[in-house]
């Protein structure tokens, strides 16, 4: 649906970098892989990783695996074309990494609903300074779960994230009202209470939540969630991951106090259809590795997003209307968790033209 030959960046072509030789002499099979290699390490869901790749040394082509899709949580697919957005995203940075104009088709094929988009990379520009600050946080950014130091954020840094949003298609609504901001709180609170008591709901989360030491390449690994819950000001509680077994991070202080739940804000688009939760993939990883840049964590809920009713709620009471497609909290704090991710090699195929 359209082609972008735009950067992946939020500023203009200014900080141009020069690149390497051997960046310019790569091959179509060598840009593919450098591609997969990025945005594999593209937030998900429960980091289900619903993405495929495949490559004829042209283009890239980005396919959805419904295998890997929440059927309980998302019978829509709309948090999976989300997570497909924003590998998407990254992929077009990689490709400006390494000098390569991306040219992008969001959903080319109808009749293909899991081919979420084709990337090609025609024409040669090198990358400007901002571009390279962003991928240099691909694989340092991580999902918060939890509170933030009270500690405001960068002087100007909200309105880099909300129009990087909206060269997406999406808008950041940032919520400043106390009010605002506590009716929020509640619906996550209320989604938690709801989805703890659907026992299949319960069965779904289960299953990609690994145990300590665990080898496994997806799912949350016991370094990615804090043991006991955490609250915050007013109380944005996060998933049950340890389900009282003791997994997970301690506690980065003895301290029991609320900490702040940091800036919070919606992301939303006017319609919400495919293509818009495609755009807000791109959008969400645009605002995560450009707040990562600035020294600021994210987290993120989607809790009362997977109940229809909690989400019409939100829409017509605290996002006028548009469609709200995730809650963001943003702010400061010392990160320990680590993620894991899939060889970018068992997702990747040759796919012949």
């Amino acid at each position: 649906m359209g082609t972008n030959q735009c950067g992946a960046g939020a500023g203009g072509c200014a900080d141009v970098v020069s690149l390497p030789a051997e960046a310019e002499a790569l091959t179509g099979e060598q840009i593919a892989a450098h591609l997969v290699g990025a945005a594999v390490w593209a937030p998900s869901l429960h980091n289900t990783q619903p993405w495929l790749f495949g490559t004829d040394g042209q283009e890239l082509s980005l396919y959805a695996d419904g295998g890997r899709q929440l059927m309980i949580a998302d019978p829509a697919g709309r948090q999976m074309l989300i997570s497909c957005g924003a590998a998407l995203f990254t992929a077009r940075l990689a490709l400006r990494s390494v000098g390569r104009v991306p040219r992008t088709r969001v959903l080319p094929e109808p009749a293909d609903p899991l081919l979420v988009a084709r990337l090609g990379w025609p024409q040669r520009a090198a990358p400007a300074g901002y571009e390279l600050r962003l991928f240099d946080q691909v694989l340092r950014r991580r999902t918060h779960r939890g509170g933030f130091d009270p500690l405001p954020l960068a002087p100007g840094l909200l309105a880099v994230l909300q129009a990087g949003a909206r060269r997406d298609g999406a808008q950041l609504r940032v919520i400043t009202d106390e009010a605002a901001t506590a009716t929020l709180a509640a619906t996550v609170q209320t989604a938690e209470q709801t989805l703890r008591l659907d026992s299949a709901r319960v069965r779904e989360l289960a299953a990609w939540v690994s145990p300590p030491a665990s080898p496994r390449p997806d799912g949350l690994p016991a370094t990615a969630y804090p043991a006991r819950p955490v609250h915050t000001f007013p109380d944005f509680p996060g998933r049950d991951f340890a389900r009282g077994r003791g997994w997970g991070l301690p506690p980065v202080s003895a301290a029991a106090a609320a900490r702040s739940a940091g800036v919070v804000c919606l992301l939303t688009t006017a319609d919400d259809r495919p293509t818009d939760w495609v755009n807000t993939g791109q959008a969400l990883q645009r605002i995560l590795l450009t707040a990562a840049a600035y020294g600021v964590a994210a987290a993120l809920h989607s809790q009362p997003l997977e109940l229809s009713w909690l989400r019409e709620f939100i829409r017509h009471q605290l996002s006028g209307g548009s469609h709200p497609q995730l809650l963001l909290r943003l702010g400061t704090v010392t990160q320990t968790a680590a993620s894991v991710r899939r060889e970018p090699a068992s997702v990747l195929f040759r796919q012949g033209r």
